[in-house]
């Protein structure tokens, strides 16, 4: 690999600039906010014109991968001290996708890439923390042979509450460092059963099969689909950031976040987080778990917490739009892991539009083209004609109201939709796996899963009404039902959700909606005097 197409971010000496294009936009905005002053990891980028020649099986794409991770990784070491594979302080490092334009959830992730029998030992040794040690390689076996060697998670979910069970513990994050290092047995001997996810010993080995999955996630049926929806087949690839890790799953003074600077669903003017204590990034995106928001995250962290506020405030200011940021808390100490502008439902994206030019942020002619990328009628402001007793509550994550069909997988739902017919998308948590169905059905309700998980990510920027978290969801996929509080739901039943207030009702009900009056109003002012200054 030529020396120019491999950058660097945050290591001392090596300031190359970096382009969404060639370095995609995540790489970008981490190096924006490193030069920010903002605490990020160091990483180092493999370009996005790698990705098609590395997926076509040639040759020389993949030695010019090799040689970019050898140069990168030493790199590395020398910016954190510590050693990939080293038995006594080893550097672990995450594997991350990241193309032109955020696709959110839509490419793979590898984390803990470095986990070995002599490095769990080192990172022991290394923290005094035996359960963080083995929580982190349990957790490299599943990512790696998910990705890498295309393992369906339902077998490490099933030897998770198995164990769960046995140590008669709620949560994983009870399980002690003994239980975890069994867990970690049994996910190896999962993984080892498929020759393709057996998990190599040699680090570097690990780091480049990390690589080459993360470069083919490109080419997944759900990253096609989504670049369809959006309109973004222009794209070359993905590029791949390796990143020193941070461990939010050191214990109580740890954790993990996505902050949104503006509420994505309704606009208002909050910091809006889901939060983990004692867990690492993708336990919040994943949808698998039940989050926590600021007002939980300030009481048990509030010097992160207010520095996370600081840091959102800035990062706004700097780049002019509500931001979506996802973070670490590693022992009190926070990391910024990802920025971006943040996916936003229409009738978000006018209010928030709106509310940064009155915030000062943004100049008049700037937001009123802006405003013409907003779909007005998608703004709509939805509601049920009339009241209708409720069955169960859930989170909103995406507002409105919808009505539909209930159905219980994403291909019935898009056969729903192309006969006329709404449908009502229920599934246990919020998979990327079911971008189809999200787009083709009115609304999505989930059993588990937080706000900013990806696929609520999706939701909204589709437009589609979304909630998450109903404790009183029940589904049996055998039977093709769900138990809704004292209710069960068939295939084909008709059920309706309240986006805004989390309500959930049975029936199809009629729905009246309005146009957002006062930010129209505001933006045809715009247009009329859009060489005012700040208003």
């Amino acid at each position: 690999m030529r020396d120019e197409t491999l950058f660097a971010i945050g290591i001392p000496g090596h300031g190359e600039p970096i382009t969404a294009e060639l370095g995609g936009s995540k790489a970008a905005l981490l190096a924006r906010m490193s030069q920010l002053g903002l605490n990020v990891p160091p990483a180092f980028v493999l370009p996005t014109t790698l990705c098609a020649r590395v997926n076509a099986g040639d040759a020389s794409a993949r030695d010019e991968v090799v040689h970019g991770l050898k140069a990168g990784i030493a790199m590395l070491e020398q910016a954190t001290g510590r050693r990939f594979g080293d038995s006594r302080a080893p550097l672990l490092v995450s594997v991350r996708s990241g193309a032109e334009k955020s696709m959110p959830g839509m490419l793979s992730t590898i984390l803990d890439v470095g986990m070995n029998s002599a490095t769990v030992r080192g990172l022991i040794g290394l923290t005094g923390n035996p359960r963080l040690a083995w929580d982190c390689y349990r957790r490299f076996v599943q990512m790696y042979a998910e990705v890498v060697g295309n393992i369906a998670p339902a077998a490490f979910d099933a030897a998770l509450a198995e164990l769960m069970r046995g140590e008669n513990v709620a949560a994983q994050n009870e399980l002690d460092s003994e239980a975890m290092e069994r867990l970690t047995q049994a996910f190896r001997a999962i993984a080892s059963g498929n020759a393709e996810s057996a998990i190599p010993e040699q680090p570097m080995d690990q780091l480049l099969a990390a690589t080459c999955a993360v470069y083919r996630s490109w080419e997944s049926p759900r990253a096609r689909e989504y670049r369809r929806l959006n309109r973004l087949e222009g794209m070359i690839g993905t590029a791949v950031t390796i990143q020193a890790m941070v461990f939010g799953n050191t214990g109580s003074g740890s954790g993990a976040g996505v902050a949104f600077t503006r509420n994505p669903a309704t606009g208002d003017r909050e910091l809006y987080v889901d939060f983990l204590s004692d867990a690492q990034g993708e336990d919040v995106v994943s949808g698998r778990r039940m989050t926590a928001g600021l007002g939980f995250l300030s009481a048990r962290l509030p010097a992160p917490a207010n520095a996370l506020s600081e840091g959102a405030a800035r990062l706004e200011r700097e780049f002019r739009d509500a931001q979506d940021i996802e973070f670490t808390i590693e022992d009190g100490k926070l990391f910024f892991l990802q920025t971006r502008n943040a996916k936003r439902s229409p009738r978000a994206a006018l209010r928030i539009l709106v509310d940064l030019v009155h915030d000062g942020i943004l100049d008049r002619r700037t937001a009123a083209e802006r405003a013409a990328h907003i779909d007005i009628e998608a703004a709509r402001l939805t509601r049920f004609a009339a009241d209708a007793p409720t069955i169960a509550k859930a989170i909103p994550a995406a507002p409105g109201v919808a009505t539909g069909r209930a159905t219980f997988d994403s291909a019935r739902a898009v056969a729903l939709a192309a006969d006329g017919q709404p449908a009502i998308l229920i599934r246990h948590d919020t998979s990327t796996e079911d971008i189809a169905g999200f787009g083709a059905a009115a609304g999505i309700l989930t059993a588990i899963g937080g706000r900013t998980a990806h696929a609520a990510v999706v939701a909204r920027q589709l437009g589609k009404v979304c909630l998450v978290g109903c404790r009183d969801l029940a589904i049996d996929v055998e039977r093709r039902t769900a138990r809704l509080g004292d209710h069960t739901i068939s295939e084909g039943d008709w059920l309706s959700l309240d986006g805004d207030g989390g309500g959930i009702s049975l029936g199809r009900r009629e729905i009246v909606s309005e146009l957002p009056a006062a930010e129209l109003a505001e933006i045809a002012a715009w247009r009329r005097a859009p060489e005012s200054a700040i208003a």
